[in-house]
């Protein structure tokens, strides 16, 4: 009897998926599951998280890939070795990599492209896919504990999310891993300003920020 062989459509078919689950997940750019497959009690290859309003989508902790998303950066801490991408954090497993909780006290240059702002006692938390990040001094964002519940006050994001991103140009070679950060930066201190519920208001701050750190906005 000849062994049983899955047919090549099915094999192209089951790689497609798995490779669009990973791009789900890993940019975590997704607002709901249109089919509902992965459920919404954590228990499927995906989880939803809705703390804080976040309601996005990323893979959940022990679930396996088999190669890392474009752009992911290498993190070494504690002799352990990372990759971080989006909110998303991969340990090597093997010849493949598997989803994992960072450790505290790992930093990053850079906040997911999507977080939540919560303020405790006057002093911001950035909060994503179930870790809380603070700003350290010379070090970026930085894996903290989580702050007490009752104290966490949640402050939305003033500016639209239809106002599209400016297009930067750096003046002084800044790489693209500098200027995601000063972007950030920008967008949280144009947040902050007095008015910026005001579309133009923001911007305007938004460009001052950009124009300071050495970027021709357009």
């Amino acid at each position: 009897m000849r062994p049983f062989r899955a047919p090549q459509a099915s094999v192209c078919l089951a790689l497609t998926l798995s490779l669009s689950l990973l791009s789900l997940g890993a940019h975590a750019d997704g607002r709901h599951d249109r089919d509902g497959r992965y459920g919404r009690d954590g228990r499927g290859a995906v989880v939803f998280d809705t703390r804080y309003h976040h309601d996005r989508f990323y893979p959940s902790a022990g679930y396996v890939v088999g190669g890392l998303p474009l752009g992911s950066l290498s993190v070494g801490f504690n002799r352990g070795h990372y990759y971080y991408s989006s909110g998303v954090w991969f340990q090597p497993y093997g010849p493949r990599y598997v989803v994992v909780n960072p450790p505290m006290g790992v930093a990053v240059p850079v906040l997911p492209p999507q977080y939540s702002t919560v303020w405790v006692g006057g002093a911001p938390y950035y909060y994503a896919n179930g870790v809380y990040y603070t700003s350290v001094p010379n070090q970026g964002y930085v894996v903290s504990s989580p702050p007490p519940a009752e104290l966490a006050v949640q402050v939305p994001t003033p500016a639209p999310a239809t106002l599209p991103e400016p297009i930067l140009y750096p003046r002084s070679q800044q790489s693209a891993m500098q200027t995601q950060a000063d972007r950030q930066a920008c967008n949280r201190w144009a947040s902050e300003q007095p008015g910026a519920t005001d579309p133009s208001v923001y911007q305007r701050a938004q460009a001052a920020c950009l124009d300071g750190r050495g970027y021709t906005v357009r």
